[in-house]
């Protein structure tokens, strides 16, 4: 049985499809048997379906531990777990409860063991009854899959379910794919089913159901990006967000603010990651004795169930890249507009210096006096991403969306498009005002969105969530040369790779704490061939080199966890 760590596999008898009674509040069990299971009736689709995504909880801490402790945002504290203390100096001389494969083979199987078993070609009034669940499935198993690969390097890749331990043994004994590989599949497999309508059960658990199922278009952007296919990806993410019937904006007034330009006091708190930019999610039980809950509350904040003693907190590097911004506000008078520039000291408080979405995410503060009598911790910490009872861990939100798609376009040769997601707001008048024509001509395949669902009025840089009015911001301009190139594409080429790091320092602005950083700065060393991309910023997150973790992070190699 140990040589078989890689799956979770089950005897011949019976199929690996879970229950899911915690979350559809039901005593039922669906256990069938291989021989004669086919799911061919609407129960069966259901309980299966939601069965794959209550095993998804096993590996949703995961999603965030995995992507944020190895890298610069944040440092672990005295409190933390020895896992989490070696996992954040990528020592794996040991076992490490957050390396546990097994639990993503177990979705996997899942999976496959649906799309195996699943009647597709069933129809009632002339539609195919099971294609919504078939697309839902084909997406978990494909993010499954991505997530195994940045987390691993290369990992088995099989598609038909395991049903013996012999069957296990030979896949685990097989040849391994890397990431750029896996994704090329999962790209084929995916497309078919790309405009599928998304699934939805209505209401589950007090939670929208349609948030349960990974977005596909979006996720063939993400496979794209990986792949390097930055022109696919470009179309995917562009596809996705510009959809006529379901768009999806930037919120325009979703940001943290100074209250006025003339007194720099304190910022109003008004930035929040909310619902309304949720797109995905995984829906985790809201009780212990439900099934399986988040432990992110007590690992980032304080609460009386840790005794205040929080496990993680904001790095020197991610407070230095916050504060390295330039807060920029247009005040506006009877008589004129001017363009003000928030002070860079004489604040109470450090966090109030540059971008302010770290300060209204963070919060520390100390109670009393240490008393060695006292089990209780008197500096508590909030990190409002991760407050209290967490009752779904995100895998899309929708700004993070528009900065892959940032990422994409710059990579795919149109760096003017991608400063329009980061400076201006996407929308097509934008679009001709800020993209030369040349430009404009060649991506508005991408960028020019439907101008009656995309207005001005309606859409927000992404910097200006945290840095004021970024589109006023003289100093957040594309970066041009000092001296004249030879052509068009010697500037593009010198533009390219200064854009991607205002990309990648954006999605440390807006995604932190939430599991994007470590795979962010990965995908651009793997991209550049430069592994100091990663480890420079991460062997410099305590604020002053650490050597040896340098020294690990420059071999591609120890990137990845160790398959058991």
């Amino acid at each position: 049985m140990k040589r078989n760590k890689f799956f979770i596999y089950i005897l011949a008898a019976a199929a690996l499809l879970t229950g899911c009674s915690d979350m559809l509040e039901t005593d039922s069990e669906l256990v069938e048997y291989e021989k004669n299971n086919t799911l061919n009736h609407p129960t069966d689709s259901v309980y299966s379906v939601m069965g794959i995504v209550n095993t998804m909880q096993t590996i949703a801490d995961r999603v965030v531990l995995l992507g944020e402790v190895r890298a610069d945002l944040v440092t672990t504290t005295d409190a933390a777990s020895s896992d989490l203390k070696h996992l954040a100096n990528l020592d794996f001389s040991q076992a490490n409860k957050y390396n546990q494969v097994s639990d993503y083979y177990a979705v996997i199987n899942n999976c496959n063991y649906f799309l195996t078993h699943v009647d597709t070609l069933m129809e009632r009034r002339g539609r195919r009854l099971f294609m919504k669940e078939y697309a839902a499935v084909k997406a978990f198993r494909a993010w499954t899959y991505l997530e195994l690969a940045k987390i691993y390097g290369e990992v088995p890749f099989v598609t038909k379910p395991l049903m013996t331990e012999r069957e296990a043994a030979a896949a685990a004994a097989g040849p391994r794919k890397g990431i750029k590989e896996i994704c090329e599949l999962l790209i084929d497999d995916l497309t078919p089913v790309a405009y599928t309508e998304m699934l939805n059960y209505g209401e589950i658990d007090e939670r929208r159901s349609s948030e349960f199922f990974i977005p596909v278009r979006a996720l063939l952007g993400d496979l794209c990006l990986w792949a390097g296919r930055y022109s696919e990806a470009a179309h995917w993410y562009s596809d996705y967000l510009g959809d006529k019937k379901d768009p999806i904006r930037t919120e325009p007034d979703n940001r943290v603010v100074w209250s006025s330009p003339t007194e720099f006091t304190r910022p109003s708190d008004s930035y929040s990651v909310t619902s309304i930019e949720r797109i995905s999610m995984i829906p985790m039980e809201k009780r212990i004795f439900d099934g399986i809950i988040s432990d992110l509350g007590n690992i980032y904040s304080s609460t009386k169930e840790n005794k205040y003693y929080f496990q993680l907190r904001p790095s020197t590097g991610m407070r230095r890249l916050s504060a390295d911004q330039i807060y920029c506000m247009e005040y506006k008078n009877a008589i004129s507009t001017d363009t003000i520039y928030a002070p860079r000291t004489g604040f109470s408080d450090d966090l109030y210096i540059g971008d302010l979405r770290l300060h209204s995410n963070f919060n520390l503060s100390s109670y009393g006096s240490n008393n060695d009598y006292s089990e209780y911790n008197t500096e508590n910490q909030y990190i409002y991403k991760f407050y209290t009872t967490v009752q779904q861990i995100v895998t899309y939100r929708s700004p993070m969306v528009y900065l892959r798609f940032a990422e994409a376009l710059n990579r795919a040769g149109y760096p003017q498009s991608a400063m329009l997601i980061l400076k201006y707001g996407l929308c097509n008048e934008n679009a001709k005002m800020y993209v030369d024509s040349i430009e404009y001509d060649a991506a508005k395949q991408y960028i020019a969105f439907d101008e009656t669902l995309f207005r001005r009025e309606d859409v927000r840089g992404i910097h200006s969530r945290g840095s004021g009015d970024a589109q006023c911001n003289i100093y957040y301009a594309l970066p041009q040369p000092t001296e004249e190139l030879r052509d068009r594409q010697d500037t593009i080429d010198y533009q390219m790779p200064l854009v991607e790091d205002m990309i990648i320092n954006e999605m440390a602005l807006e995604g932190a704490f939430e599991g994007y950083r470590y795979y962010d700065l990965m995908r651009v060393a793997m991209r550049r061939g430069e592994p100091a991309y990663l480890a420079d910023p991460i062997s410099r997150r305590a604020g002053t080199v650490d050597d040896a973790l340098r020294t690990k992070l420059m071999e591609p190699k120890n990137w990845y966890l160790p398959l058991p």
